[in-house]
């Protein structure tokens, strides 16, 4: 027998992230590494945690192995308590067969067995891949001041953004009245970030619901949500104040990487009254050699720079050796970046080689895009790889 929860969060983990590139050829997007020592599924894992909330289910489903070996029995989130914390909640065969999740709305339907063990009288709907810092307990505060059936967390974005999202259209006292999905003309700029509070008994019957309808996507934003709202339930936004990121491309990514480099940068990572967990292997301290030169840069533990580093982020183990020079990119862990190498506007995944004099990437403001290579790649010497390139070994080899 379960211990009763208050909530439990469903952390949607399964998605391809196909405009990621070669970065998640072998990786959920949600395990892409970000800001230096972190995975993207870190911020919303210390979110449930630093909100009070410790039961929480990742769905999974594309390349998880990485993911579910990162997030392991979820020790370094205090998730790994006896009667909640965190589970691995793939696509698993039942008594009518193996389905895989068809929507967002069908694998919280997949799940249910899973929010009934614990009984919650709310269940918390997230998405894996968003930089953000929220408590979400305020967020369930208002849900339950406001007798809400269901509450969605909307940011303020600009008029000229709005088209490319999800509009809540809302009275004075955030009630929604009216939803748009990606309108051409929007009325508001009260844009959905995909997190949900649902009454849980409601949700259960809209999912069962939708699931036996066969012209259904099975998804919130296009199906749920727009029933809710046509059978008059009580709908409420829930506005957000703070930095937010969806990091489902390549350049948005390397935008939040760089969002963490300045004074006073976008978002702090260093904010010790809410602390972001993460899995670290435990590393040497880095060391800045006799030649090197580093500006406005984070340098993550066991890395040993005696190059120049500029506008960038290293992860942990990263080598940057004499006369190498990196600019405005983000290098993932245990890359060794050799002599005379060049890196511009780009991200190097993780454990790669680039050769001695070899160029990666162009002077970012040139017209260029951001050069990615792919994970365990060895440059050859003399390379010369031109801005906006997505490269693996299959690159590699042709080119």
């Amino acid at each position: 027998m379960y211990k009763k929860q208050q909530c439990v969060a469903m952390l949607l983990a399964g998605g391809q992230g196909s405009r990621l590139y070669n970065l998640t050829e072998k990786t959920a997007k949600p395990a892409v590494p970000f800001g230096g020592k972190y995975r993207i599924i870190d911020f919303p894992l210390s979110n449930c945690v630093n909100s009070h909330i410790y039961t929480v289910g990742v769905l999974t489903q594309y390349q998880p192995l990485v993911l579910n070996e990162y997030i392991g029995n979820g020790a370094p989130w205090d998730l790994d308590r006896l009667q909640s914390g965190v589970m691995i909640l793939p696509p698993y065969q039942g008594k009518e067969g193996a389905d895989w999740y068809k929507g967002t709305a069908n694998a919280i339907y997949q799940n249910l067995d899973f929010i009934r063990r614990y009984d919650p009288d709310y269940v918390l709907v997230l998405s894996g891949d968003h930089i953000y810092k929220m408590d979400y307990s305020r967020m369930l505060d208002a849900h339950i001041r406001k007798g809400a059936d269901c509450t969605i967390a909307v940011l303020d974005v600009s008029i000229e953004e709005a088209s490319r999202f999800g509009i809540m259209n809302t009275d004075a006292d955030m009630k929604i009245t009216e939803f748009e999905e990606k309108p051409a003309h929007p009325k508001s700029t009260n844009a959905s970030m995909g997190i949900y509070i649902f009454s849980r008994e409601l949700l259960e019957k809209y999912l069962i619901e939708d699931e036996a309808d066969p012209d259904s996507s099975n998804d919130f934003g296009k199906n749920i949500i727009p029933k809710m709202l046509a059978d008059g339930r009580n709908m409420y936004a829930y506005p957000f104040e703070g930095y937010w990121k969806d990091v489902g491309t390549i350049s948005s990514l390397w935008e939040a990487n760089m969002d963490l480099l300045g004074e006073r940068p976008a978002f702090d990572l260093g904010d010790r009254s809410w602390r972001i967990y993460s899995r670290n292997t435990p590393l040497p301290p880095h060391r800045v050699g006799g030649s090197a030169k580093i500006t406005n840069s984070l340098i993550t533990e066991g890395c040993d720079v005696e190059g120049v580093v500029e506008n960038s982020i290293l992860f942990g183990g990263v080598t940057v050796e004499r006369g190498a020079i990196v600019k405005d990119s983000v290098i993932m862990s245990g890359v060794v970046i050799k002599g005379g190498a060049t890196v511009n506007y780009s991200i190097v995944d993780e454990n790669c080689r680039l050769g001695r004099n070899s160029v990666i990437g162009r002077t970012k403001g040139a017209g260029e895009n951001i050069t990615v290579i792919g994970a365990g790649l060895d440059v050859p010497d003399d390379k010369n790889i031109p801005g906006g390139e997505m490269v693996n070994a299959d690159w590699l080899e042709n080119n």
